[in-house]
Formats: structure tokens, C-alpha cells, sequence
């Protein structure tokens, strides 16, 4: 049902190489780079990163929160990982949860602007 998600940040160049080696996690790879935007995905560009220069990180408990899917429990830890060495923060570490209609595994993390991510598995994929 959704196609793409965009985030603004305020940092293009160092949020795209923070998500170029966070996406890698889950199997998105940087497909477009243009000015003032840079897209990942698998086949098309799914996730962007717009530049909003001089935009001050998110403050905590904004709301906003992206989902992301990963192919195993293995890519939920492997995605945590990278996100806390790339500079982010735990906002939930992996670990089964229970969901509307099925539990899951997950994690939560805030990018260093501030952005709530989380990657998902569930007990079918």
C-alpha cells in the first residue's frame, strides 16, 4: 500500500552514508543521488532522504515512526547494530513483541537526526 517514505534531514551527506550502511542491514542499496535527495531501495527508490539545511534534529516522542522489513531475526540485529556504531541511539533493542495480530521481532532505533526507525521480521517471513 505504500510506496515510498521520505525523511527530512539536516545532514544529506552524512545521513546518506549512516543509511547507506544501515539499509545495506535489510537489503536496500543507494539507487539515486540528486541534488538535495538521495533514494535506497531494492529495485526503485523506497526510502528518501531530503536536505533541509540547517534543520535541528527531532525531538523525542515526535510521533513519527517508519517500519522497515527485514528478511530474519539475523538482519533485525545486524540493522541495530550498525545503527548504534553509525551514531544512533536505541529507542528499543531487538526482541520479540506483540503486535495487533501476531507477535514479532523488532527493533527500534533514532537516527542522529532524531528520525524513530524500526525493522521488523515476523514469524512467517
Amino acid at each position: 500500500m505504500i510506496d515510498h517514505v521520505s525523511i527530512a534531514v539536516g545532514d544529506l551527506a552524512g545521513s546518506a552514508a549512516y543509511y547507506e550502511t544501515l539499509l545495506a542491514t535489510i537489503g536496500l542499496t543507494r539507487l539515486v543521488d540528486r541534488e538535495g535527495t538521495v533514494g535506497f531501495g531494492k529495485k526503485y527508490p523506497e526510502f528518501w532522504l531530503n536536505a533541509r539545511p540547517g534543520k535541528a534534529p527531532e525531538p523525542s516522542g515526535t510521533g513519527t515512526h517508519i517500519c522497515l522489513r527485514a528478511r530474519s531475526r539475523d538482519a533485525v540485529d545486524a540493522f541495530f547494530a550498525a545503527a548504534l556504531a553509525g551514531g544512533g541511539r536505541s529507542d528499543g533493542a531487538p526482541g520479540t513483541r506483540q503486535g495487533a495480530m501476531t507477535t514479532y521481532y523488532g527493533a527500534f532505533i533514532l537516527d542522529p537526526e532524531g528520525n524513530k526507525i524500526e525493522a521488523v521480521t515476523f514469524p512467517q517471513d
